[in-house]
């Protein structure tokens, strides 16, 4: 008669990170003109009319706003569109990411 042996193995557990998050901040400057700023934001991030202004007044009043939080190559992806969209208008706006805490 044959026997069966069984012998356990050691299960390895795979743990997926989860990716680092980056804020997309805007920087307020005295030059281009709000309504500019809000056809920005509403075309590069889909933010909507009423949540645009919002930003833009943020930015604004205290210098800078946080727009949206993304992975890190989508943060600077969506920044760099942004900005380049601002220069072919002729408008110095600024973007920049930051890693979020």
């Amino acid at each position: 008669m044959a026997e069966t042996i069984t012998i356990a193995r050691g299960q390895t557990e795979i743990r997926v990170e989860r990716p680092k998050l980056h804020k997309v901040i805007l920087l307020n400057d005295d030059y281009t003109p709000r309504s500019f700023v809000v056809r920005i934001l509403k075309a590069e991030f889909r933010l909507g009319e009423s949540r645009a202004s919002q930003v833009m007044k943020t930015a604004h009043q205290r210098g800078a706003c946080v727009v949206a939080v993304f992975t890190k190559d989508v943060a600077e992806a969506k920044c760099t569109s942004a900005i380049d969209a601002a220069r072919k208008e002729g408008f110095p706006l600024m973007f920049t990411t930051e890693p979020e805490e």
